[in-house]
């Protein structure tokens, strides 16, 4: 259970990587938007360090991603 939730937000910041690719930046925003509400959760709910540690590499992941967006909307 505890990877399936991290893969499940891997699966979606892949998503938001290939909509960019695509040049499709509102879609990405949008997808981005739902996967930080998640990753908002994860940490509401994140019970060990390792946990911790796993959601803030993807938050500075998709800082960095929504940062590249906003520069194309």
């Amino acid at each position: 259970m505890e990877n399936l939730k991290f893969s499940s937000l891997k699966k979606e910041v892949q998503d938001i990587i290939d909509l960019m690719a695509q040049q499709q930046f509102k879609e990405a925003n949008d997808k981005l938007i739902e996967a930080s509400d998640y990753l908002d959760e994860l940490l509401d709910f994140s019970e060990t360090d390792e946990d911790l540690v796993e959601i803030s590499k993807y938050q500075v992941l998709m800082n960095q991603l929504q940062m590249k967006v906003r520069e194309k909307l």
